[in-house]
C-alpha cells in the first residue's frame, strides 16, 4: 500500500470511529432531543454508512485494485450527504451545541483530507518534502 493510501486509510478510521462515538453519545446522553437521537435511529439511519466505511477501509487495507478510487468516490458521496442532508436537516433538528459543530466540521474536513489523499494515490502522484 502506498504511503498516501495508508494515511488516507488511517484518516478514514479516525473519521468514522469518532463519528460513531459521537452518534452513540447522541443516542444515549442526548436521547430524545430530536428524532435522530436514539439507538433505533442510529441503527436505522446510519448503520449502513458505518458498514460501508468498514468495507472501504477493508478494501484499502487489502490493497484491492481500484480501492483508492472507490474510497475517493465514497468520501465524495459522504461529503455531499454531510453538506446537503445532514447539515440542513439533522443538525437543524438536534439543536446543536459546540461539540456538535466541532464533530460536524471535523468529520467533513477529515473526509476532504481522505478524498484528496486517495485522489493523489489513484492518479499515481506522490508528495515530496
Amino acid at each position: 500500500m502506498s504511503t498516501l493510501a495508508t494515511h488516507a486509510t488511517w484518516v478514514l478510521v479516525v473519521t468514522f470511529a469518532g463519528s460513531l462515538a459521537y452518534e452513540l453519545w447522541r443516542a444515549t446522553a442526548k436521547r430524545g432531543t430530536s428524532r435522530y437521537d436514539s439507538m433505533g435511529a442510529l441503527v436505522r439511519d446510519t448503520a449502513l454508512l458505518y458498514v460501508m466505511a468498514a468495507v472501504v477501509i477493508g478494501l484499502l487495507v487489502a490493497q484491492v485494485a481500484w480501492a483508492s478510487w472507490i474510497g475517493f468516490a465514497f468520501s465524495l458521496a459522504v461529503i455531499a450527504i454531510s453538506m446537503f442532508y445532514y447539515n440542513p436537516r439533522v443538525m437543524f433538528e438536534r439543536r446543536p451545541r459546540m461539540i456538535d459543530w466541532f464533530e460536524d466540521l471535523a468529520f467533513t474536513g477529515l473526509l476532504f483530507v481522505a478524498a484528496t489523499l486517495l485522489l493523489y494515490d489513484g492518479l499515481g502522484w506522490t508528495l515530496q518534502a
